[in-house]
């Protein structure tokens, strides 16, 4: 599937200004890729259906999953987190994309998971450092993008983190896992 296909079919699961933000961390992904030797295209068609989901009916999220045994554990969190669990698996149905590689980076996109791969990171971080979010750490997050890929992941990790804790909101347990294994992979090395 080519960027103009795959945008079309975005398109009209978005508004408007998810859209741009959708454009913008195509762009995002894309740099990042080249500056990290990761696939591009995968890299492109992952950033473009990040957010597929994003804007079903809740109760419609609910349904998948549950029946599609996603983990329950989703449904004690904010509903923030399920459309990219839910986006990843109505990809494949709906758009046909079959890409493993693709659909992980999309399912974990907003929780994280321990032992995140580059695809994986670099489209967390797109997501989080794209030209149109405006937010206290970000621009740190993006400068440290251009110098290391982990270290630019770490921050935005611990910068989600300390912000759901600030606000005494509960952070998924996988977000926690991730951030373990970020920072025991790195005392360890």
């Amino acid at each position: 599937m080519n960027r103009e296909q795959a945008l079309l079919i975005v398109k009209e699961q978005l508004t408007e200004q998810r859209y741009v933000h959708t454009m913008g961390v195509m762009g995002t992904a894309i740099e990042l890729a080249n500056r990290y030797d990761e696939d591009t295209a995968k890299a492109e068609l992952a950033a473009i259906f990040h957010d597929y989901a994003k804007f079903r009916p809740k109760e419609e999220m609910k349904q998948i999953i549950l029946e599609q045994n996603m983990d329950n554990r989703l449904l004690s969190f904010h509903s923030e987190l399920w459309h990219a669990p839910v986006g990843a698996y109505l990809v494949e149905k709906e758009a046909g994309i079959k890409d493993e590689a693709v659909l992980n980076a999309i399912k974990y996109h907003t929780s994280g998971r321990s032992g995140m791969n580059k695809l994986e990171k670099i489209i967390y971080l797109a997501d989080y450092i794209e030209p149109g979010r405006v937010f206290p750490g970000v621009d740190e997050v993006r400068e440290l993008a251009m110098i290391s890929l982990d270290e630019a992941f770490l921050k935005s990790v611990t910068n989600t983190i300390a912000f759901l804790m600030s606000r005494r909101q509960p952070v998924f347990p996988a977000t926690f896992e991730m951030y373990n294994s970020i920072v025991m992979k790195t005392e360890v090395e």
